[in-house]
């Protein structure tokens, strides 16, 4: 690190034990994402505001080079495991490393790209109620299953009404495993 770490205590005296819990998890921070350039850690003492009372807070903000920082603001929730300061800074460094394996990724380009989930127009509904299918853009018909659709739409679906849909091969063919309806602005 290029600074020295800042940790700071907020309504409480300096805790040598909290202070070293603190540094060792930045250690282990630095050992797995290396260039980290600055890193503050600001440890809360519990509040008596009737939501938090109790309950540590931990803020962590870390600089790396090449992207944004890092800020994790520990808030804790109604969550009695939060009265325990090792369980809040153990949290807290949990959700800062998850950040930075995120940003690394990002940086290396290891992002994952979702292919877009295809959209068809629903041709027909069976007489039954239980099942229908599915005009896809090149023509074909894919089957679907009431249970198949999603949010309990089924009831909502008639022909003409655009889906999104994810085909599988079924034992009869082309079937859809989901079916989710287009909301308001054509968004599945």
């Amino acid at each position: 690190m290029e600074t020295p770490p800042q940790i700071d205590f907020q309504g409480m005296e300096p805790v040598p034990a909290i202070r070293e819990a603190v540094a060792r998890h930045i250690e282990q921070l630095e050992t797995r994402f290396g260039r980290i350039t600055t890193c503050r850690v600001v440890v809360k003492a519990p509040g008596h505001h009737h939501r938090t009372g109790g309950q540590y807070g931990i803020n962590i903000h870390l600089a790396i080079p090449h992207s944004k920082d890092v800020n994790v603001a520990l808030t804790p929730r109604q969550d009695e495991r939060y009265a325990d300061v090792h369980f809040a800074l153990n949290d807290a460094f949990k959700r800062a490393r998850r950040q930075l394996q995120d940003r690394a990724r990002r940086l290396q380009g290891q992002v994952k790209h979702h292919e877009p989930r295809p959209a068809g127009t629903v041709a027909r509904i069976d007489p039954s109620g239980e099942f229908g299918f599915i005009e896809t853009p090149d023509g074909r018909e894919i089957y679907f299953h009431r249970n198949s659709v999603l949010n309990g739409a089924f009831p909502r679906l008639k022909p003409g009404v655009k889906v999104a849909y994810a085909e599988e091969e079924g034992a009869k063919g082309p079937q859809a495993s989901t079916v989710r309806l287009f909301g308001k602005h054509l968004l599945p």
